[in-house]
């Protein structure tokens, strides 16, 4: 069965991904990284998590609005 697990490289990407697309609506999530340490355990398969970090509150209403309108469309 082949192995499914996300690398550190692909997890970069999804981080970049993210981050440009967040950007597009002028949001900014300063802490969005990978979670490094979620490579460094023994979870079968590797987590390879994304950390979304700690914003303020208008950022949050921010992305919370986005979501909301992508929701309706």
């Amino acid at each position: 069965m082949p192995d499914h697990s996300p690398t550190a490289y692909d997890v970069t990407l999804c981080v970049e991904d993210l981050r440009a697309a967040l950007a597009l609506h002028g949001i900014t999530l300063p802490s969005l990284r990978v979670d490094l340490p979620s490579f460094a355990g023994t979870y079968t398969p590797p987590a390879g998590l994304v950390t979304l970090g700690n914003c303020n509150t208008a950022t949050a209403r921010a992305l919370a609005a986005v979501l909301r309108k992508a929701a309706e469309s």
